[in-house]
């Protein structure tokens, strides 16, 4: 029997998540050793049969979606990873607008050749069966899902706050350094990359599921930061989670 074949395919993306995967050094010997690459377009242009997809990107045109329909079809698994495939990313702050309106902004006298529609993740278009948030993608917890997904196990999204790993990588509170961060409502699973680098949590992982509310609004309270300023910050990568909280709430799933 020979190695699995996969295939990396993107849509709406800055193809970030590619490039984290094509840095990977020495551990991307590791990984090419179990599996067969039949498509990664930052790396190579052959095509072919493939069992496992591995998406980057959101969905924001109707020929998106025929296309990830037809991935979804012949992949035996598919994998969304990266923000903007797996709750929408960036895209999604076009969904804070008229479409018809922000397409003019960018594209001026060009628009009608610049067909759109709301941005949406992939999930919410087709069955997604591994997750890997984060922008970029973290590589140990990539590694981490792609095993699962070779030897058919499942891998769950941690969905307790990212504060969690904070603490114990023993982080100053960066709260008590007088700059806002949103890992109190992110989800985990990044080792808090971006704190442990002096950086603050943007959200890029998604919210966790049940947000500690009342904490996150002491918190809030004791450094007087106004909600509508955490509201918009969130919007950076939040964006589509309203949609899909809406299609949850009227009991319908794409």
């Amino acid at each position: 029997m020979g190695k699995p074949r996969v295939a990396f395919f993107d849509f709406a993306c800055c193809e970030g998540c590619q490039l984290q995967v094509a840095n990977m050094g020495e551990d991307l010997l590791a990984v090419l050793g179990a599996i067969d690459v039949v498509e990664f377009r930052e790396v190579m242009s052959e095509k072919g049969e493939y069992d496992i997809a591995i998406i980057e990107g959101s969905i924001t045109t109707s020929r998106d979606v025929e296309r990830i329909k037809k991935i979804r079809q012949k992949a035996k698994v598919l994998m969304a990873y990266g923000s903007c495939a797996t709750i929408g990313g960036v895209n999604g702050m076009k969904n804070n607008f008229e479409l018809d309106h922000i397409r003019r902004y960018v594209y001026k006298d060009a628009a009608k050749y610049f067909e759109t529609i709301p941005t949406r993740a992939v999930h919410q278009v087709v069955p997604v069966d591994y997750f890997v948030n984060g922008c970029p993608i973290y590589i140990p917890e990539f590694v981490k899902a792609l095993k699962c997904a070779l030897i058919g196990i499942p891998y769950k999204v941690p969905d307790h706050a990212v504060c969690v790993e904070c603490k114990l990588n023993e982080n100053e509170c960066l709260y008590d350094k007088g700059l806002t961060c949103l890992g109190p409502v992110t989800k985990a699973g990044c080792n808090s990359w971006c704190v442990n680098h002096n950086n603050i949590c943007y959200g890029c992982r998604g919210m966790v599921t049940n947000p500690a509310e009342n904490g996150a609004r002491d918190i809030l309270e004791k450094y007087k930061i106004p909600m509508p300023w955490v509201e918009n910050k969130m919007n950076m990568y939040n964006k589509v989670r309203e949609h899909d909280e809406k299609e949850e709430a009227h009991g319908k799933k794409c």
